[in-house]
């Protein structure tokens, strides 16, 4: 076991489903036929809320460690950003060059998350989400209220992504296309990095720390690394999200905030990293257009409502009614083929419908 590497996840072409080929295929063409509007309010934020959301689906389902402060790491990095890179308040700024800045707000994401799993990860169920809740309360009093160094109520305008090689990159296409860079990144090194040595150690540990500590496996360090890695995404994540809004403050952070993570991570479903974007984009196209619908005020209404309706009839999220509704239609589409089949005279295979 401590011959292989840390990270040993293989990648073949082979392994790609053909439905992903054709998710990747929309997702680069999306711009081409999809306005401003589509492209950038709907296509980027869903990216970048799913990313978040993606952090927490790490931890909560490869893990069994659900963190509310996943959207308090991407704002730590947020302001990290503000503060040392430039503004337009004219507090702090201190002008650090954009990839110095978004270097080191990465890192210091992480390395904040893998304090909150420090502090965390010796407690399990109820009790990890009420510490991981208690720090991300704390941390948004504390910046509402220090004006110092985050500029309390009012945050931070102002911070704008660069011009490289003469490309705006808040504009909506490129921007577009940098939240879907980061994001399949991600998608992909958490999907191969669960079947990778420290992946099937973090499940192993999920499922059963007691053995897993008593076949010599460090069990705390494994979960504070796994909070560290899931830091570096949320992380990158709150660098795309202070470029997005243009500005960061406490609203961007508040509990409520955290909430809708977590809701997007269980409607979308907790067994594969696809799930997290999946609640994403239900949750954005929910906040943009239910409000032609009801008042804004009954919005949390109706995302408490379909979080309700998605866990009852589905505790996978909507992946997992996929994965219930997809055996039926296959199933359907083969009893099709073989009456058709019998009709022309052919002969039917035994177990057809079995297949795939």
């Amino acid at each position: 076991m401590a011959s292989r590497s840390f990270f040993s996840g293989s990648f073949s072409l082979t392994d790609v489903h053909p439905a992903a080929l054709l998710t990747g295929v929309f997702l680069l063409a999306y711009p081409a036929f999809a306005s401003d509007f589509f492209v950038f309010q709907i296509g980027a934020y869903t990216l970048i809320l799913g990313t978040i959301a993606l952090s927490l689906m790490m931890l909560a389902g490869y893990g069994g460690m659900v963190s509310l402060a996943q959207v308090t790491v991407a704002g730590f990095a947020a302001y990290l950003m503000a503060i040392l890179g430039e503004n337009s308040v004219g507090v702090m700024g201190l002008g650090w060059p954009w990839w110095l800045t978004a270097i080191v707000s990465v890192i210091g994401a992480a390395l904040f998350s893998a304090f909150i799993g420090a502090v965390s990860v010796r407690t399990e169920g109820i009790y990890t989400i009420m510490i991981t809740l208690a720090v991300a309360v704390a941390f948004f009093f504390f910046v509402r209220q220090n004006y110092v160094l985050f500029n309390g109520f009012s945050g931070f305008a102002g911070v704008e992504p660069p011009t490289i090689f003469g490309i705006y990159w808040r504009n909506p296409t490129p921007f577009y296309y940098l939240t879907l860079f980061v994001a399949a990144g991600f998608f992909w090194a958490v999907y191969y990095g669960a079947k990778s040595t420290f992946g099937l150690s973090l499940q192993a540990i999920r499922d059963n720390p007691r053995r897993m500590r008593a076949l010599g496996y460090n069990v705390t360090l494994h979960r504070i690394t796994a909070y560290f890695f899931s830091g570096l995404i949320a992380g990158v994540a709150g660098v795309l999200l202070v470029w997005f809004n243009g500005r960061i403050s406490p609203g961007t952070i508040g509990v409520d905030v955290a909430i809708d993570i977590l809701v997007i991570a269980v409607v979308g479903g907790m067994r594969h990293p696809v799930g997290p974007f999946l609640g994403a984009i239900a949750f954005v196209l929910l906040e943009n257009f239910a409000i032609d619908l009801i008042d804004r005020e009954r919005f949390n209404m109706v995302i408490g409502t379909a979080f309700l309706l998605v866990v009852l009839f589905s505790p996978d999220g909507l992946l997992g009614l996929w994965n219930r509704v997809r055996p039926k239609l296959r199933f359907k589409r083969d009893t099709q083929l073989s009456a058709g089949s019998v009709e022309r005279g052919e002969p039917v295979e035994a177990g057809s419908s079995d297949k795939n």
